[in-house]
């Protein structure tokens, strides 16, 4: 089964969409209950204002569970990360540094072996402009070390990056750029850096996913190209992604979820849940009257008028609306300079925090 129809049977059977392996797990563990899932380990760590969650999905049973290859995803919360706090971009940029690593080391890639960072996405529209924001600081050293002696060459690796645009304005796969490079100048493994869709707006730009089974380009808004994964280029593929859009189905399915349930809370956080009266029975909202306002939300004939309420609400624009901050620009630069930061430091062991920091103005 392919990562795009794993995608396609969690929205059909949940009616969520994400590319975040974290949210997958968490909306299956919710609608299904039980507190694990077959084939699926989690670990999760905490420090001061970051949250980091390893993923495990080890066969079939678990993907088919997840919607998500299987493989390794790791994935870094920082809420503080939407703010601009200095500190808090070096604390993960380190952790995100050692994940990377890690994954190196998963893949078996040498101390010297080259590498290509492809920053995908589109540079004209700023939510999808994360890819080639990140390379713009990238210590890129491959054309370096061809010219200099071995002596000079310790602690730096062959680092080559790219930023082959989208479709629209290429004309070309994004595939077909990354494996014609790839063969050209030999390159052991694949960093992808990719803006991704949350079912969450809170995690939108203070999260950063980490994976090793490749990505499919415009996947989270609907708009699938070729697979960039091991499978097609033939050797490992690391992705990185951070969630800069969320779709408009997914917000209008949270405020239905509540008019459900018939409460809110307190935005002090002081007092609990207060109930709120109804002139509508919530049931008719969902387009069954019929249907006790106690009844199992989540059962098949619930889904399915909530779906038929969402796709008259955003029709003409159902399953394409997204909505991103209007802080985006803002954003972009500073989580962008976060990963250019880690891959520096995980790519060349001769360079130290204090002089990759020196990126994050």
């Amino acid at each position: 089964m392919s990562k795009a129809s794993e995608q396609d049977r969690l929205f059909e059977k949940y009616n969520i969409r994400t590319d975040l392996a974290l949210e997958s797990h968490q909306a299956v563990i919710e609608q299904e209950g039980p507190p694990e899932l077959p084939g699926v380990k989690v670990h999760t760590e905490k420090e001061e204002g970051i949250t980091l969650t390893r993923i495990t999905v080890e066969n079939d049973i678990g993907a088919q569970m997840m919607g998500k290859a299987p493989g390794n995803y790791s994935t870094l919360e920082a809420p503080g990360l939407r703010v601009h706090n200095r500190d808090l971009q070096e604390r993960l940029a380190e952790l995100l540094a050692a994940e990377i690593e890690w994954f190196f080391q998963q893949a078996e890639l040498g101390e010297e072996d080259a590498v290509l960072v492809v920053g995908l996405g589109n540079w004209n529209a700023t939510p999808d402009a994360l890819g080639p924001r990140a390379v713009e600081n990238l210590m890129v050293t491959r054309h370096l070390l061809e010219m200099s002696p071995p002596e000079l060459r310790h602690g730096l690796r062959p680092v080559s990056a790219i930023s082959p645009g989208v479709l629209g304005l290429t004309g070309i796969e994004t595939g077909e750029i990354i494996m014609g490079v790839v063969d050209r100048i030999g390159a052991k493994a694949v960093i992808c850096i990719d803006a991704l869709a949350s079912r969450s707006v809170d995690r939108l730009c203070s999260t950063i996913q980490i994976s090793d089974t490749g990505i499919h380009p415009g996947a989270g808004v609907g708009n699938r190209r070729l697979a960039i994964n091991k499978e097609t280029l033939g050797i490992p593929v690391i992705a990185i992604g951070v969630p800069t859009v969320v779709h408009a189905v997914t917000i209008i399915s949270d405020a239905m979820d509540l008019i459900e349930k018939g409460s809110v809370q307190n935005p002090e956080g002081e007092q609990p849940p207060q109930r709120v009266q109804f002139s509508v029975d919530p049931g008719a909202i969902l387009g069954n009257p019929k249907q006790p306002h106690n009844a199992n939300p989540q059962n098949d004939t619930g889904l399915f008028h909530k779906r038929q309420i969402m796709s008259q609400v955003l029709e003409p624009y159902f399953g394409s609306m997204i909505v991103t901050p209007k802080e985006i620009d803002l954003l972009i630069e500073e989580v962008s300079d976060v990963i250019s930061g880690a891959l520096n430091t995980s790519f060349h062991e001769g360079v130290s925090y204090d002089e990759v920091f020196k990126y994050l103005s």
